[in-house]
């Protein structure tokens, strides 16, 4: 005799050909759209808001002087929902869980991860907060910004040529 299933439990996932990743894509570059495409209203609402708010910042006088950041977050928050859109399709495509905030990237981190959404938002609001006060001055650090990518492009090589995948170790291991 098999024991009763709980009536709480998720319902199986299954395959979905009807779901289009290219549209999608396409859907995502409208705020908010491609998300409700894929059935994630709530997210679609969250996109829709966060754009909004990107785009009267950049239109603003509130920036104080920041407006070329905050086009350029416009600029990157407009990619990532066109890419979250697709990546979501595809998986609703294969028939893989997806949930309410999903996404490409795992912000919440887990037991053994940064939580890189949290950080991220600590630091720019502690920036902005230090710029608004006159205790940092970002147009004088903004000069500097290539050195940013000149040091992530350091430690992307150092990385690579001297960093071992972990992977590749424990694939050595079992050949032994």
């Amino acid at each position: 005799m098999t024991p009763p299933q709980p009536v709480f439990a998720a319902a199986p996932n299954y395959a979905r050909p009807d779901v289009s990743p290219g549209l999608a894509l396409f859907l995502g570059t409208i705020p908010g759209v491609g998300a409700i495409y894929n059935g994630q209203y709530a997210k679609g609402l969250v996109h829709a808001i966060i754009w909004g708010m990107l785009m009267s910042i950049a239109n603003s006088r509130a920036a104080n002087g920041l407006e070329p950041i905050f086009v350029m977050l416009v600029i990157a928050w407009w990619a990532y929902m066109a890419f979250e859109s697709y990546h979501t399709a595809r998986k609703r495509q294969a028939g893989e869980p997806v949930d309410e905030y999903s996404s490409i990237l795992d912000l919440r981190g887990g037991r053994s991860h940064v939580p890189l959404a949290g950080v991220i938002l600590i630091g720019l609001g502690a920036v902005l907060l230090l710029h608004t006060l006159d205790l940092f001055d970002f147009e004088r650090v903004t000069r500097f910004w290539p050195v940013l990518l000149i040091a992530l492009g350091v430690y992307l090589l150092a990385g690579r040529f001297f960093g071992e995948d972990a992977a590749a170790k424990e694939s050595r291991h079992e050949r032994l």
